[in-house]
């Protein structure tokens, strides 16, 4: 079931917790309309929770990780930078094929914070958007020129955090 409307820019970004359980809430509620989400993971490296209750909805939503986890090291940017470029690569291949009515590049914007790939290479991509494809670009850092593209920037602004006092993340809450 194809978006038949116009399908927008958004961009979750900011400091705190909540940007790709907010990309993901909309990936369930399309599904839950019957649209086909495909959810592109930078960075991260790993099954998590989400993965096992994305797996219920594989007829409508795809997860694929394009990361090497959190690039910590300068030795560990080579091979990050080449996951990155495939995942931005493959992404652009699909975009094509028109399967899929909605896209999340889940931590795009650290990728590019990093350096793993270009702010250039990813306006080239939201330039190359179909006209009805929705895409959402999550991401603490996310570039000034992505924000100007955007058609909607949420800013996520930690108040309160318990992670300040020790807590560690939490299976099926923070990971």
């Amino acid at each position: 079931m194809a978006l038949k409307r116009k399908g927008y820019i958004q961009v979750y970004t900011g400091n705190s917790k909540g940007k790709t359980t907010a990309a993901l809430g909309l990936a369930l509620r399309a599904a839950g309309a019957g649209h086909n989400v495909f959810i592109a993971q930078f960075i991260k490296k790993g099954k998590t929770s989400e993965h096992k209750a994305l797996e219920r909805f594989k007829d409508l939503i795809e997860i694929k990780q394009f990361g090497t986890g959190f690039v910590k090291k300068e030795e560990d940017i080579p091979e990050a930078t080449r996951a990155a470029k495939r995942g931005l690569i493959f992404v652009k291949e699909l975009l094509k094929k028109k399967k899929y009515d909605i896209f999340i590049l889940d931590e795009i914007n650290i990728a590019v914070y990093k350096g793993l790939i270009t702010v250039e290479e990813i306006l080239e991509l939201l330039n190359s958007k179909p006209e009805n494809v929705e895409l959402v670009l999550t991401g603490r850092y996310a570039h000034e020129k992505v924000i100007d593209k955007a058609d909607l920037v949420t800013e996520m602004q930690e108040v309160k955090h318990y992670f300040h006092k020790g807590v560690k993340a939490r299976k099926g809450i923070e990971h």
